[in-house]
Order: structure tokens, then C-alpha cells, then sequence
């Protein structure tokens, strides 16, 4: 009985704000709090977070606390209540991590699908490029492989610049209307090549 008039003590100096009483109550609950949300969480970080909230929302709330209620009980359901919001908020963000994640997956496998149809385009000029006459694959490489300008190849061959634009375009013109396949690599090889 003594004991319980302490505790009544104590909340009614804790209602009044007196931080002295508010230390007394934390030594006194702070490690039965911390056990009880530790075998729910697992973790001491998250656990120990979980306790000081329970503490601030007792110091926030001290004029609301009822003293013809149990304390014990009060305090226990703020720290089960945030432990399960805690607990609901983690799964949150696992979900928007696996989330995360498979779209990533997603990202990658499409990344890898465009690599394939680069590296099949890739392998349908090289063929094409066999079909050309040796001046029109001359000319491709050189503007395309080696980066140099109709001006450029022109002196490099001996040719005029226009010839060079006429194998150029004969060339692309060739190459496209062969290319099998997904209009996707098309759409690449257009956008590369023109």
C-alpha cells in the first residue's frame, strides 16, 4: 500500500511536470520497457528508439495521465502500440524494398534483352557488310567505325565528297532494307546509322 501511494506521488509531481519525478519513473520502468519491446523486436537500436518514444509521449502527455487508472497497464500499451507501429512500418518498407528490387530485376532483364538485340544487329551488318562491293564497305568503316567526315575519307580515297555521300547512302539504304527481325533493332540501327 505504501509502495502504490509512492507511485501515486510520483504521477501527481509528474502531472505538475517535475522532472525529478520523471527520472524516478524511467529508472524504475526503463529496463521492464525495454525487455518487454525487445521480445517483440529483436533489435537493441529499434528497441532502445521504442523506449525513448514511450517516455517522450509520457513527459508530452503527463496532464492526461489518470491516477485512479494502472500506470503499469498505460505505460505498457503506448510501448506495444509503438512497437507494433514500428513493426507494420518495416514491413512497409520491406515490401518497398522487394518492390525496389523487382523492378530492378526488371530494369536489368530489359537492359540485357537490348544488349541481345544490339549484339544480333550488331552481327547482321557485320554479314551485310560481306554483301557490299570493297570501295561501299571501305567507305562505311570510315565514316562509321573510324569516325571520319565525307571530306575526310574523300582525300583518304581519292574520290570526291559526293561520291563518298552516294556510297554512304546506297550503303544504309541497303543495310536497312536487310535487316531482319524486331522493328526495335531497327529503330536502333536507323537512329545509329542516319
Amino acid at each position: 500500500m505504501k509502495r502504490e501511494k509512492l507511485k501515486t506521488d510520483l504521477l501527481i509531481l509528474l502531472k505538475k511536470g517535475d522532472m525529478l519525478a520523471f527520472d524516478t519513473i524511467y529508472k524504475q520502468y526503463s529496463k521492464r520497457l525495454y525487455a518487454f519491446v525487445f521480445r517483440y523486436l529483436k533489435q537493441d537500436n529499434d528497441t532502445e528508439e521504442i523506449v525513448q518514444e514511450v517516455f517522450l509521449k509520457i513527459w508530452e502527455s503527463r496532464k492526461k495521465i489518470d491516477l485512479y487508472t494502472s500506470f503499469d497497464s498505460f505505460l505498457f500499451t503506448i510501448a506495444y502500440n509503438s512497437t507494433i507501429s514500428l513493426l507494420r512500418k518495416r514491413v512497409n518498407e520491406k515490401k518497398y524494398l522487394d518492390h525496389i528490387k523487382s523492378r530492378q530485376q526488371v530494369n536489368n532483364a530489359e537492359n540485357i534483352i537490348d544488349d541481345i538485340h544490339f549484339k544480333e544487329m550488331s552481327r547482321q551488318v557485320e554479314v551485310l557488310l560481306d554483301e557490299l562491293t570493297p570501295r561501299q564497305k571501305e567507305v562505311f568503316v570510315l565514316s562509321r567505325e573510324d569516325g571520319l567526315t565525307h571530306d575526310e575519307i574523300a582525300e583518304k580515297l581519292g574520290i570526291s565528297s559526293n561520291t563518298v555521300k552516294n556510297h554512304l547512302v546506297a550503303t544504309l539504304a541497303f543495310l536497312k532494307s536487310k535487316l531482319k527481325g524486331d522493328l526495335m533493332i531497327k529503330l536502333l540501327f536507323i537512329s545509329l546509322f542516319f
